[in-house]
Formats: C-alpha cells, structure tokens, sequence
C-alpha cells in the first residue's frame, strides 16, 4: 500500500469514526485526482467534509459530488390505518 493510499485509507476512518461519523461518505483516487461522493445531511455537514478531504490531501485537485438529503418534516400528517 502507498503511502498515498494509506493517506485515503485514514481519511475515510476519520470521516466515518470522528464528530461528523459520516458512513455515505466515499473518498477514492481517481486518477491523479480524489473523487468524493455521497450524501450528507446538512450543507454545514458537506462543507465540513470538502473542508477536512481538503486539507488531508492539500496536494492533490479535489473533485467533490456530495448530495444534502432533504430531512424536511411532512406537509401532511400521515394516516394510519
């Protein structure tokens, strides 16, 4: 494993285990480049994510295609039957 590879391996522990424990979250090389992708809750979550990524990989282009899911609460009230 490279020393690059090990870089990514850590991140993502860190992404999944540290205060915003995002498991949707993917982080890989591609290409000379990393690819972030997923999707996380909140737009502070997101941009802490490109944030942290960011600064662990400073060196290298970020490509960042994270998705906020809406947690908006219902219109309606749900029958139940």
């Amino acid at each position: 494993m490279s020393n690059l590879d090990y870089r990514v391996a850590h991140l993502r522990e860190r992404l999944a285990e540290g205060p915003l424990a995002e498991l949707g979250v993917q982080v890989v090389m591609h290409g000379d480049s990393v690819l972030v992708t997923g999707s996380v809750p909140s737009t502070h979550c997101r941009d802490e994510v490109e944030r942290i990524v960011g600064e662990a990989l400073s060196e290298l282009p970020l490509h960042c295609d994270l998705v906020v899911a809406a947690a908006s609460t219902p219109d309606e009230a749900e029958e139940l039957a």
